[in-house]
């Protein structure tokens, strides 16, 4: 395959994911040079990602669990939290549950989708492992980012429930990350059996979670009083 190509096939699901959950957004979506500052910011992240998780190997060890829940996991989902929440939570555009989301999936595409071209041509990927990557590792990330966003919504417009939501913001994420990657550690040859079901289960959990944010989105009543009115 031509580097175009290549380069081609490995941006595309995370593009696509992104503009998936960016138009999933029923009320106000969100002013797109915000939503593409998130996901360079996702991007530029791998870099540091890359040196502190080999340090942390280095000093932590090879152990699939500590490797999957703290040094993958942990260091990455942490990081996409912190700058989704110093750069756009306290933000104006952040006006309905809803955009946590957008802005937590920004994030996690731009960090999947360079992660996703350094594989392809460090590995020399064909077509078919990159589609097997845009099912796993770059829509894990997506889905990881619809759980994180889901709980910053939540936190933001459930005051008296602020700090359990923000928790839930980080640990959920890194929880289904961790056991993301604890399967294909410790089940080398039969992973998929364990991968499928919880790659659906994801799916379902997220979808539902974009449907609740939508329907808790002020700007519903707002429009549905506006159509009365009509």
């Amino acid at each position: 395959m031509s580097v175009l190509s290549v380069l081609t096939a490995a941006i595309a699901p995370g593009v696509a994911l992104l503009a998936y959950f960016y138009l999933k957004d029923r009320y106000d979506t969100e002013p797109i040079h915000l939503v593409m500052k998130l996901f360079l910011f996702g991007v530029l992240l791998v870099f540091p990602v890359m040196v502190l998780q080999r340090a942390f190997a280095h000093g932590l060890g090879d152990d699939p669990l500590v490797f999957s829940f703290i040094i993958s996991a942990g260091l990455e989902e942490f990081l996409k939290w912190f700058i989704v929440y110093i750069v756009i939570y306290q933000h104006a555009s952040f006006d309905e549950p809803y955009d946590g989301i957008v802005y937590a999936v920004a994030v996690s595409l731009g960090f999947a989708t360079l992660e996703n071209v350094f594989y392809a041509f460090l590995n020399s990927a064909s077509i078919s492992s990159l589609l097997s990557r845009a099912l796993l590792p770059v829509s894990g990330h997506a889905m990881f980012g619809v759980i994180m966003g889901y709980y910053l919504g939540k936190s933001k417009f459930t005051p008296d429930r602020k700090t359990r939501y923000l928790a839930y913001s980080i640990l959920f994420p890194i929880f289904w990350h961790g056991l993301y990657d604890y399967i294909l550690l410790t089940t080398k040859s039969y992973w998929v059996w364990f991968m499928i079901p919880l790659m659906v289960f994801l799916w379902a959990r997220s979808l539902k979670k974009v449907n609740r944010a939508n329907s808790k989105s002020p700007l519903r009543v707002i429009q549905s009083e506006d159509q009365v009115k009509i």
